[in-house]
């Protein structure tokens, strides 16, 4: 009985640490991607996206109506590259709810966005990451946005 214990032990463990371990890859992916989104550098954001990721935009216009825009991920890489030195964008992560379930996980992280240190809106960013072999990739980011109701 107690080398039962002993095996079931090491083995919710060794679940437990991997769980952890991949959960910890997955935000580095993330974090790999906004750090070239804020230093501007296109070719580290490219290191963790795939090459079709699909990205969407969920918001609600002027007039009320609910809004969903699909992007190619070419238009941000070209805004990133193209990005004046007089414009600072600061994307700031106020936390992750990371899930992982073998080669696929989901990252859900609430931001507020800053433009030249002037708050400009607020929303969540949902990413959904494949690991691809040894490497998680960003295959699909949709976020929302607001102005509104933003905790401020």
């Amino acid at each position: 009985m107690t080398r039962f214990i002993l095996y079931l032990t090491l083995l919710i463990t060794s679940v437990l640490f991997g769980q952890t371990e991949e959960k910890i890859e997955v935000k580095f992916a993330v974090d790999t991607f906004f750090e070239g989104f804020h230093k501007g550098d296109t070719a580290l954001m490219k290191t963790v996206m795939a090459d079709k990721i699909i990205m969407q935009t969920a918001f609600r216009n002027k007039e009320g109506k609910d809004i969903l825009v699909t992007d190619e991920s070419g238009k941000l890489i070209e805004a990133i590259a193209d990005r004046g030195a007089n414009q600072k964008w600061d994307e700031r992560l106020l936390d992750y709810s990371i899930q992982v379930d073998g080669n696929m996980a989901n990252v859900w992280t609430p931001y507020e966005f800053w433009y030249n240190d002037e708050f400009s809106h607020c929303g969540v960013n949902s990413f959904q990451l494949f690991k691809d072999g040894n490497q998680w990739e960003i295959i699909y980011l949709i976020d929302t946005r607001r102005k509104a109701s933003c905790g401020k």
